[in-house]
Order: C-alpha cells, then sequence, then structure tokens
C-alpha cells in the first residue's frame, strides 16, 4: 500500500476526509458475497440525517470531545484542513447516531478515519 502512498502527494491525500485501509479479501469471501445492511436502509438513515442536518439541529461539541480533538491535532500534527474535515466527519457520526452532543466516541471514530495521519511518523 506504501507503493500507492508515496505517488499521491500530502496536501492532495489531506483533502480526503475518510482514508482507510482495507485488507483484500479472499477469493472465497468475494463469490460468497456475506451478510450486509440493505441498501434502502442506509439510504433511509442518510436522508434523515440530512434533513436533521438542514434544519440546524447539528449537535454540539462537548468539553472532553473537544480536549480529545485538540490532543489528537498536537499528538499527529493535523492541519486546519484535517481538523475540519474530523469535525466534519464526527458531527455526521453524532447525527447518524442520533447524539445529542458530539461526545469523546465520535470524535475518537473520526480520528481514526484518518488513517494516514494515523500512519505519519509524528515522534513523542
Amino acid at each position: 500500500m506504501s507503493q500507492y502512498r508515496s505517488r499521491v502527494s500530502g496536501p492532495l491525500l489531506d483533502r480526503f476526509d475518510l482514508q482507510v485501509e482495507m485488507q483484500a479479501l479472499p477469493p472465497e469471501d468475494l463469490r460468497e458475497g456475506g451478510a450486509s445492511e440493505r441498501s434502502a436502509l442506509v439510504a433511509a438513515r442518510v436522508l434523515d440525517a440530512r434533513r436533521r442536518r438542514s434544519s440546524r439541529q447539528d449537535p454540539e461539541i462537548s468539553r472532553a470531545a473537544m480536549r480529545l480533538l485538540r490532543r489528537a491535532v498536537a499528538r499527529l500534527g493535523l492541519s486546519a484542513r484535517a481538523y475540519d474535515a474530523t469535525m466534519r466527519v464526527a458531527r455526521t457520526i453524532a447525527t447518524l447516531e442520533e447524539a445529542a452532543e458530539v461526545g469523546e466516541p465520535h470524535i475518537a471514530e473520526a480520528i481514526q478515519y484518518r488513517g494516514i495521519d494515523l500512519r505519519r511518523d509524528v515522534g513523542p
């Protein structure tokens, strides 16, 4: 995977809100498929989340979640763009869960989606 990453510039990668590395599936899993959530159910949840967002019902971020995000920014050396993307993703996660506020679990999950940033060698 690093051979592909080295071909793409850091500033370009920084523009991707979700950066998740996946392991290859064995051929038998590709043939069989698997249990998955029906597209109609996912679409309904997304439409509901969009409706809530358009009516300005975005959840506020808790103080603990903001502290976690600030620590991640300092430790990972996240850019302003990555900070904003992490906030957007965390709000989306919280909205999909119908949470009253963005909490630490939402920020932690959003940070995990910054996979490329997590693999940077940032030092102690």
